[in-house]
Formats: structure tokens, C-alpha cells, sequence
């Protein structure tokens, strides 16, 4: 499977030519994971040259890049110009995965009302609030915040297009009206946003199968075969032991080399944009769950040529970042070169001195980005 590895690395600009900044490799992937906000910086910074995690905060403080509530019930970063035909077309299929919990934390669409009601009078006018401040609005209207009803609050009216990220204050995330943090642009048709969502990902992502981009965007599996079917001959397809996948035309599938050695964060779009994830696996370097924080494949992972080699974390030093690599078996020497390389990247994208610490898989990894 070594060729599809190397191909969604070139895919994802992982290996081969980055994006030019940050907004055309969100652009271009359609959406970015970023619930674990610091890790999903550092994911971008992976498919771009030279930036920092500072020039990231910036952009994102900007608005050039938002974060929102869209495909599945989690976070992920989008350019304001596709946020709202994004949301028009996963919104309603994510809101009704989390109708079960809704009903549990007693939030109708009364309740949900309110609330628009309250934060749309308490944002108005360029305002930002952090999820605390959020919650003392509900409370002073009388709508409870207590536990998870807040969280689903937000997400509700995130998905609703109400909500969308605000600039940080400090260390802390903040929410604004979408109204105010994106201009309105021209809606796609239903049709149109299919086709439009299956281009971007299958060109960023591919090869991929069926199965991938229906996880991926949380459509059915209906609705993907459709929107691949929309988007027709825009997208190369190959068969590989009997399975569909589908890329871009221009995509280059030569094996990408043990040198390709990535630090991937905590649900990087190189292991949560698949459902499929058998590319990443090799017979020699077993995934050995507990070895990582998670006890996944979607925390943080290293990569040599797109397949697994074990897992690491950040640790804060009084000099700068240690990072601790723990391998799930033994490496060769180009390997372990490779990830003290990728270590001083991540060193020059934070600013901070790094040191690397080789642990042996005894135990299990504690923390995670």
C-alpha cells in the first residue's frame, strides 16, 4: 500500500510542493480539524514553508481563517467565502446525528431560540465573547449553561450560521456573529455544494474510497456516491485490489520515501480524513494502542513515507519544548535523522529551543499535543 501513502502525502502537500499560505491549503482541503486548536496549527504549518505558530494566531485573529462547528459534530477550520454553503450542506444531517443528546440536555428549539435571541443582542456590533462570558448570557436570560448544555448550545448555533470564531483574548478562544466575522457571498445550490465538497476533498485527500469521503464529510453513503458522481470527470479514479479510489488527475503515486518523516498532530487530515486508515500500517511497525495518549491512530503520530513509526508528545522546558519520541519498534538511522529534523521544524514553527528525548515503549504515553 506503499503507493497510496505516498500519494496522499503529495495529495496534502505533506511532501512536494506546500500550499502558498494558510488560506489556500484550507481552501483547497475544504476543511481542517482544529478542535485541539495549538495541534491543528501545527498541521497547517506542516503543508506550508517557513511559517510560525504566531503568523497562524495573526490570521486567524484576522478572521482570514474561521473555525466553526461543520461536517462532523467537531471543530474545524474553513475560509469565511465557503463557511456558509459548507454549513447549509452537512449542517442539518450533523445537527440530527446530535438530536439523541439534545433531547437528553433538554434543548428544544425553544430553547435554542432564546438563545440566538440573547447572544445575537450580546455580539452585535463587533463583539466577542468567550464560552464563559457566553454562558453568563444564557444565564442572565434564564436559559441554563450548566454542564454540556452550553457546549451543544454553541454547536447548535454554530451549525445554525449564527456563531463562528472571534479573535483570541490572550491564550483564550472567543466567538462573534458570523454576520459580522464573514461578508454574505452568493449561495451554491444543493447540487453544485455537492460536487464542490467532493472535488476539494478527493483532490486534497486522495486516493480515497467511497467509504473515506462519507466518514470524512458525514454525508450517507447516497449522498457521497452522488456527489462523486457530480463531480465526474473532474476526478481520476483507480482500482487497486478490487477497491475505488479517487484523486486528481495530476497526482503523482511514486512511494514517498522514508526520508518523508512527519510529527502529525493530534487528528492531522493525513489519519482522521480516512475511515480507511490500512495505508498508514506497516507488518513491521505495528499500531500498538498503548503507546499512544489516545489510545489512537488520530493522536499525535510520527510518519516515515506516510506509514506509521510511533508516537510523541510536547512537553514545556524552562529552555523551550522537549519532544518526546516514543518508536513502536526499531528504527533505522535515516528514520531517526528524519525526526530529529521534523523536530527542529517544530522548534522554528513555536519560536522555542527543542530538545528530543528517546523513550522506549515501555509505558504509555501521558498528555497529548
Amino acid at each position: 500500500m506503499t503507493s497510496i501513502a505516498g500519494a496522499r502525502l503529495r495529495a496534502q502537500r505533506l511532501t512536494g510542493k506546500p500550499f502558498g499560505d494558510a488560506m489556500e491549503a484550507v481552501g483547497r482541503m475544504g476543511a481542517v480539524q482544529s478542535q485541539d486548536f495549538p495541534a491543528a496549527k501545527w498541521a497547517l504549518a506542516q503543508r506550508l514553508e517557513g511559517v510560525t505558530d504566531a503568523a497562524l494566531d495573526r490570521l486567524y485573529d484576522d478572521g482570514a481563517v474561521l473555525r466553526t462547528h461543520v461536517l462532523r459534530p467537531t471543530w474545524h477550520f474553513v475560509l469565511p467565502e465557503d463557511i456558509r454553503w459548507l454549513l447549509s450542506l452537512t449542517g442539518p444531517r450533523v445537527m440530527a446525528r446530535a438530536a439523541g443528546r439534545l433531547r437528553q440536555l433538554e434543548i428544544d428549539r425553544e430553547v435554542i431560540a432564546r438563545a440566538r435571541a440573547a447572544w445575537h443582542a450580546a455580539l452585535a456590533g463587533g463583539g466577542s465573547m468567550t464560552r464563559t462570558e457566553l454562558g453568563g448570557v444564557l444565564a442572565a436570560a434564564g436559559v441554563s449553561a450548566e454542564g454540556q448544555r452550553l457546549l451543544y448550545f454553541v454547536m447548535a448555533l454554530e451549525l445554525e450560521g449564527l456563531l463562528a470564531s472571534g479573535p483570541r483574548r490572550g491564550k483564550q478562544l472567543t466567538w462573534a456573529l458570523l454576520e459580522e466575522r464573514a461578508p454574505a457571498s452568493v449561495p451554491l445550490e444543493p447540487q453544485d455544494a455537492l460536487r464542490e465538497l467532493a472535488r476539494r476533498y478527493f483532490s486534497s485527500h486522495g486516493p480515497a474510497q467511497l467509504q473515506d469521503f462519507a466518514w470524512w464529510s458525514e454525508m450517507t453513503l447516497a449522498d457521497a456516491r452522488r456527489a462523486i458522481g457530480l463531480a465526474g470527470a473532474e476526478l481520476a479514479i483507480r482500482s487497486i485490489e478490487g477497491r475505488d479510489y479517487w484523486c486528481d488527475h495530476e497526482l503523482d503515486w511514486r512511494p514517498a520515501g522514508r526520508g518523508a518523516v512527519h510529527l502529525l498532530p493530534n487528528f492531522d487530515e493525513y489519519t482522521v480524513g480516512y475511515r480507511d486508515r490500512s495505508a498508514m500500517l506497516h507488518a513491521h511497525y505495528p499500531f500498538r494502542p498503548e503507546l499512544f495518549a489516545l489510545s489512537s491512530i488520530l493522536s499525535n503520530v510520527i510518519t516515515a513515507g506516510g506509514e506509521l513509526r510511533g508516537a510523541w508528545r510536547k512537553v514545556a522546558t524552562s529552555k523551550g519544548v522537549r519532544v518526546e519520541v516514543r518508536p513502536v519498534a526499531r528504527l533505522s538511522p535515516a528514520v531517526r535523522a528524519g525526526i530529529e529534523e521534523a523536530a527542529l521544524r517544530f522548534g522554528r514553527f513555536l519560536g522555542r529551543q527543542v530538545e528530543v528525548a528517546w523513550i522506549e515503549p515501555d509505558r504509555p504515553m501521558s498528555g497529548g499535543f
